[in-house]
């Protein structure tokens, strides 16, 4: 069963300013939706259902991802964000799962598509494999409404007949905010379709296909922009760096980074993903190693994560990610997870756990770093799809002492 405890709730900002390049402003409706953490999903503990999703995205190099139907596993992912979305008009309320690392948008899991005045069917099958989830049906044109005044019209929507994997989550199905390349090959007929972000971008309702991510620690609130970032939430300019060419990376949000703890390098300038349904931080084995090393951290056996006495915690140094010439601190309580959610995770309350963990390979697969939901939590960041660039920067809970 998942964990019914919500660490957040977000609310979605159609409006902001982008550093790279200036955006129009205008009123845009909000669209709220709630996180939790699904640590108990088919009793798997959070470093095996990310585990999971980390090594499917490696074998993207061998699978040809962005020319397939496969993806990762969604419905088993160690965080996932649901909102409630209208499709049809009059519109039926779908709860859809909504997911920074596909692209499709489909409804059919719980409560079925209602064909209504605006609906077109296609007559094209539409399939997507999410590892240990998928789903098949027929593909339609529609309007979906994210609020009273966010209206997309003729936007590709999957209605269900299969699927297979997201009954424990209680979801109709799945809003895709992902790229549009991986949408390629899973609509028979067409080599991909447009996502959402897309015909927000082709109507004029935002300047720039841009997603802002805010996070806070420790279940407070945070927000999902399109078309920029929400300023009153950094506190400092948004540093951007170009997506990687190195694949597997370059098939999802690419960058390449370097990571130092305290003055050691415990992982050199390589390509891996930066990733909101990845709850953990995930360093190649041999980075791993390290970092266990100079912690003195300990495997424990109940969660699968590395636990530090309270002496250690006292002495943890600063773990720095350097990424375009600059460089992103987690301090000592941001290494850690939140000890009020230790629970959630099967472990005991008076442990600390560190949320940094092992993809289960060494450096040099081409993916050698996820920097998920424990990283996010403590940077605000920007996927830009039309400048190719994702960005960072400092929040309020940088340097926050929740967990």
């Amino acid at each position: 069963m998942f964990s019914s405890k919500a660490l957040f709730s977000l609310v979605l900002i159609v409006l902001s300013t982008v550093d790279a390049s200036p955006l129009r402003r205008k009123a845009v409706p909000t669209l709220s939706f709630t996180a939790r953490v699904n640590a108990r999903a088919k009793n798997l503990n959070i470093v095996a259902t990310d585990r999971a999703r980390v090594q499917a995205m490696q074998l993207a190099s061998t699978t040809n991802k962005r020319a397939s139907s496969s993806s990762f596993s969604i419905a088993d992912g160690g965080t996932f964000y649901t909102a409630q979305v209208g499709v049809g008009n009059p519109a039926t309320q779908y709860t859809l799962l909504i997911d920074t690392g596909s692209s499709n948008t489909w409804v059919g899991v719980k409560t079925p598509y209602e064909v209504t005045d605006t609906s077109v069917d296609t007559g094209h099958p539409v399939s997507v494999n999410y590892g240990s989830g998928s789903f098949s049906g027929e593909q339609y044109l529609d309007t979906v409404t994210l609020g009273s005044d966010l209206i997309i019209t003729q936007q590709s929507i999957g209605s269900a007949n299969i699927s297979q994997g997201f009954d424990n989550i209680q979801v109709d199905g799945i809003l895709g905010v992902g790229p549009t390349d991986l949408t390629r090959n899973t609509v028979s007929g067409v080599d991909s379709v447009p996502t959402v972000i897309d015909n927000l971008y082709s109507t004029g309702m935002i300047d720039t296909e841009a997603l802002g991510v805010y996070f806070a620690p420790g279940g407070g609130a945070g927000e999902l922009t399109f078309g920029g970032f929400d300023s009153s939430k950094t506190t400092s300019s948004v540093n951007y760096v170009p997506l990687t060419t190195t694949s597997p990376s370059s098939t999802f949000w690419g960058i390449d980074q370097s990571i130092t703890y305290g003055n050691s390098t415990i992982l050199s300038l390589t390509a891996g993903i930066v990733d909101t349904g990845t709850t953990l931080i995930y360093i190649a084995t041999d980075a791993f190693d390290n970092y266990q090393s100079a912690t003195g951290a300990t495997l424990d056996g109940s969660t699968g994560l590395l636990m530090v006495t309270s002496e250690q915690y006292a002495s943890l140094q600063t773990l720095n990610f350097n990424i375009g010439g600059t460089s992103y601190g987690l301090t000592a309580n941001g290494q850690i997870w939140p000890r009020s959610l230790n629970a959630d995770i099967g472990g005991s309350s008076n442990n600390i756990y560190l949320v940094v963990s092992d993809t289960g390979t060494n450096s040099g697969s081409g993916l050698d770093f996820v920097n998920g939901y424990s990283f996010l939590q403590r940077f605000y960041s920007v996927f830009d799809t039309t400048n190719n660039q994702v960005g960072f920067a400092t929040t309020s809970s940088t340097s926050a002492i929740t967990n």
